[in-house]
């Protein structure tokens, strides 16, 4: 049985426009590359002299690598407090106390509008004159912001995802005595947080990209890490090249981890019938063995 529903099957034809359409554009991209291959051949920067730098241990070891770690760990800390944020204030948006739910709306709505860059820029200011911590300020200013922007954007996330859940998950759960908010906490959350695992790991992707706009503030990450080392060497596209590629790997890991944990999960519960097994059919008055093929076992007379 094919597993597509919203679509038939393409048949032979459309197969073929397909494979034509994805050669075509393979070819497309290949002379795009090759032409911006050419142009940096042609100003000198695809000589080997250009690269020699990020094939040294020291470079790696002093620079990129060091750089890697402190974003990385940005990364994990907001991802970490992102999650928490939104399931405080995606709890509180399920609230049925309207005081509540106005507050966390107000919160969630506010944080997804302001830009990340000024949210930066803002409590890099904020940490270092207000609360005075000069030891790693500009990475807490990183952080912070990327934990409430991204927060709200998981908080959202949990809200949709409950709503769109059957009404009869919230309506089982309160038939076996649990009241609302722990119906919300034990049936309704969980399953909204698996249906919504792809969707989640992609808001990692991007907590993990925006980390380089630290750069703006002077966080040693990858990028500053990379801009540093290359600028008095002169070969700053080649070091973006470089921090693009690490940042594309990371990323494409991701991508691929949140696909496995999807297909994981979904499967979950869902049983195989083993073959030459008969299959239960008919009413709960009555069920009838039907056997492998679809003929029904002729029952024995009296």
């Amino acid at each position: 049985m094919s597993s597509s529903i919203l679509f038939d099957t393409p048949g032979p034809r459309a197969r073929r426009n397909v494979l034509v359409i994805n050669i075509v554009g393979a070819l497309v991209i290949v002379a795009l590359l090759w032409w911006i291959i050419a142009g940096l051949a042609a100003k000198g920067q695809m000589e080997a002299s250009q690269w020699d730098d990020f094939l040294k241990a020291d470079t790696w070891m002093d620079y990129l690598l060091p750089g890697l770690a402190n974003t990385l760990k940005a990364a994990a800390l907001a991802i970490v407090g992102s999650v928490l944020f939104g399931l405080v204030f995606g709890i509180g948006r399920l609230s049925t106390n309207w005081l509540i739910n106005g507050v966390c709306s107000v919160v969630v709505e506010f944080f997804r509008a302001v830009p990340v860059l000024l949210m930066i820029v803002f409590f890099n200011i904020f940490i270092a004159r207000t609360l005075e911590v000069s030891s790693n300020s500009a990475m807490w200013a990183v952080v912070s912001a990327l934990v409430f922007y991204n927060g709200s954007v998981v908080a959202e996330l949990i809200r949709s995802g409950v709503h769109n859940l059957p009404k009869g998950q919230r309506e089982a759960g309160i038939a076996i005595g649990l009241t609302r908010g722990q119906s919300l906490r034990i049936v309704e959350i969980p399953q909204a947080l698996v249906a919504m695992l792809p969707a989640l790991i992609g808001q990692f992707v991007v907590i993990l990209k925006d980390s380089a706009l630290g750069y703006i503030i002077s966080f040693n990450e990858l990028l500053f890490y990379g801009r540093t080392y290359s600028s008095p060497n002169g070969n700053v596209l080649q070091a973006l090249i470089v921090v693009a590629a690490v940042f594309i790997i990371i990323n494409f890991t991701l991508s691929k981890i949140a696909t496995i944990l999807s297909r994981r999960l979904s499967s979950r519960g869902v049983g195989k019938t083993k073959p030459g097994a008969a299959a239960l059919v008919g009413g709960p008055a009555g069920l009838e063995a039907v056997e492998p093929g679809g003929a029904k076992p002729t029952p024995d007379k009296p």
